[in-house]
Order: structure tokens, then sequence, then C-alpha cells
């Protein structure tokens, strides 16, 4: 995808082809930390064929040296609103591309375009928009964000808009996105959330649980029903209580549930980070961006569906209100934050970025690690996992900067 730099410095997409030139084939990338599904290994190769991972290489192989520095699959994004001042929710189809490729230059190769709440009518418009660009590989499908949440929870969503889970609405937005809806975020303790988590289940959508006022015990209720992920855990929720444990604790003990995190040291203190960690697991957590449109753009005044958000110093938050409006983050500061100032293993990041969000979206087989056979999706990071090269199905997003 070409590109060029736009007003505040931020690439700009500026064609849109759905299926690029591959990459001159084979490349021998050896002499790096290699992550893998086992572990890392040291001085190690990854061989790019195309636009898919390989096991062996032929003798006159094009070899980059990158002695010094590692290499992690492609970030995978469950919960992004947009990024390079472009939003998914309201963008036009170039917007959305440009979104997307903000992204790309993160490290984030697999994107899923996740809306804010709307009237149903725009909802089912932007679910047709969004369902093209998943058609064409852009996006990995569909993530709606409300409008079924709980007033109370609300976050940056505008409360005038919220309704019920009806069932037979939630049905609207699945059959609108034509078989790209991937997820829907719904207060399950609400009229019709129950029967709305069934639905869901039953057309393979994911049943997330966010933005909710539910107690403990009907949050177990809706994971029996079949919710599995918890949508950005501990925000827009009840805070865990020692008599009344909300749904952080539900959420947490069950190992059905995949427990979003938004890495950003604004939504989460390093502790509450810790303790989800420690009490779901690392096979279990996903980093997320819960992006909005500032991501990789600058301060500055936003809409986030009809809200106005006023960013400063990279933190987004309603104008009206104050409440915290998604983030500025790309996953390549999640993970380096990971890495250095919470100080997981190294493989305990690549899996909140990578493997577990991949295994969600059912994709595994195809991205989520560097396995012979799988999509050459690839992050390059030097010795401080500050980013020096992406790669996405075998093409150079970002050309390795190795000086």
């Amino acid at each position: 995808m070409a590109a060029d730099l736009g007003a505040r410095g931020t690439a700009r997409a500026t064609t849109h082809n759905p299926h690029p030139a591959t990459a001159k084939a084979p490349l021998v990338l050896s002499g790096a930390n290699v992550v893998m599904p086992t572990g890392t290994l040291k001085d190690a190769q990854v061989i790019v064929d195309g636009t898919r991972i390989a096991d062996t290489a032929s003798e006159n192989a094009h070899r980059i040296d990158l002695t010094g520095h590692w290499l992690v699959p492609g970030f995978v994004d469950i919960h992004n609103h947009g990024g390079g001042g472009a939003s998914f929710t309201s963008g036009t189809p170039d917007d959305v591309v440009k979104g997307i490729h903000t992204h790309r230059l993160h490290g984030t190769t697999t994107l899923v375009a996740s809306t804010v709440t709307g009237d149903m009518d725009f909802l089912t418009q932007r679910a047709g928009l969004l369902s093209e660009l998943a058609e064409q590989g852009d996006i990995a499908g569909i993530h709606f964000e409300g409008p079924f949440i709980s007033p109370c929870r609300k976050g940056a969503h505008s409360e005038e808009l919220l309704r019920d889970p009806d069932p037979a609405e939630v049905r609207k937005l699945i059959d609108a996105a034509r078989g790209r809806a991937t997820m829907v975020t719904l207060a399950t303790e609400l009229p019709g959330g129950l029967d709305s988590v069934r639905l869901l289940a039953e057309h393979g959508v994911i049943a997330a649980i966010g933005h909710t006022d539910a107690s403990y015990e009907q949050t177990v209720e809706a994971i029996e029903a079949g919710a599995t992920v918890a949508t950005h855990l501990f925000n827009a929720m009840p805070p865990l209580g020692h008599r009344e444990p909300g749904p952080i604790a539900a959420l947490l003990e069950d190992e059905r549930v995949t427990v979003e995190l938004i890495n950003d040291g604004t939504h989460l203190h390093p502790a509450a980070l810790g303790l989800a960690f420690r009490h779901a697991g690392a096979d279990r957590v996903a980093f997320i961006t819960d992006a909005m449109d500032a991501a990789g753009f600058g301060d500055g005044r936003y809409m986030l569906g009809p809200l106005e958000v006023e960013v400063a110093d990279g933190v987004a938050r309603l104008v009206e209100g104050g409440s915290i409006a998604g983030s500025t983050l790309t996953l390549d500061r999640a993970f380096k934050r990971a890495v250095t100032i919470d100080r997981l293993p190294v493989e305990d990041a690549v899996a909140a970025l990578s493997a577990n969000p991949a295994r969600l979206l059912g994709r595994y087989d195809r991205i989520g690690s560097l396995e012979p056979g799988k999509d050459a999706d690839l992050v390059l990071l030097d010795s401080d996992f500050d980013l020096k090269g992406v790669m996405r199905r075998g093409e150079w997003v970002v050309e390795p900067q190795l000086g």
C-alpha cells in the first residue's frame, strides 16, 4: 500500500490494493531471538517464501542478518476504533483503510474494526461498509461495542442511544454484517441479555461482557449462556469488592473467558494488570488498543460517534464529563510497556498480543505464531523492544531499520 505523510507526519494510505504483490521469495531472516510457541530460540532464523513462513530455503535465498534483534508474530488487535485521524465508526472506506494502515505501521497485522454506540439504522449501514473491507481481507471482522450496554457504565457512549439487547435487534446487526460480525459487547444483565448471548453463540459470534453493572452471579450466568470475552477488564464495570465481587472475579476465574486489557498506563495500574495475569494466566489475556482516531496522529479535538473528545498528552477524554474515551495506544507501545515496565516475560507478551487473540478469532492455523505454513506476519524489534520492521503476508509494511 503506497503512503504519503499527512499533516501531522502520519502515513496516510493513497492507494488500496487488497491483493498486494508478495515479497521476492525466499527470504531468510537470521540471527534474531525468535519467539516461538515453545519458547524463545536464540540466534535463530525465520524463512519467508511468498506470503508464508517456510521451513527450508534454497541456497540462493536473500539473507538479512538480524543479530541482536527480536522477531515476534504480527500483532492481533480485536478491539480498535480507528487511528491516523480516521474513525472506523464514521469514516469513509478510504478513511478506514488509512486507519488500518496506521496500525500496521505499528505492528498490527490483523485488526478487528470496532464501532461505538449509534442508532440501529446507522450501525447496520456501517456493518455493510465494514463487511466489504472484511471480504477484501483488510480487516478480520467487525466488533459492535454498544448500543446494548448499561447506562450506569456507559463510558464514552451516548446515553440517549443506548438500548436493551433485544435478540431481534442483535440479529439485525449480525445479518447486516453478512457473516463478518466477530464480536458484540453487551451488558448481559439487561433485559434480553442472556437470550442475546445465546443467539450470538449459536451464530458463531463472540459475546463479550462489557460496559456492565452486573453482579458476580449475573456474570456467571452469562458465561454459562455462552459469553467468552471480558471487554477491557476492570474498565466500565463495578470494581472488585470483598462482599460483592462483581463481574471482575467471575471473569477472571472462569477458564472459558479471554480478558481484554488496555496496557497504556492510563486505563490500568500495573498491579491490576499483574492481578489479571496471575489469576487468568498468560493464555487467557488479550492486549487491545481500544484506539480512537487520535492513535498515531496527535493531540486535539476529535469525534467519537456523536461525542466530542479532547486528546491531551496522548490521553483521550470526553469534552463533556471527562470520561476516558478509548485510547491513543498502538500495540508496539503495549508490547514494550509489558516487557520493560510490567516486567512480563517476552513470551507472555507475545501470547497476549498475537497467539491468544488469534485463537479467539479462530485463525491460529494462519496467524499468531511464526510456525512454518502460517502467514508471514511478523514484527522486528531491537534490543530495547522498539519497532524496527513490520511484515504482513510476506510484504514489508515497514522496511527493516538496522542502522
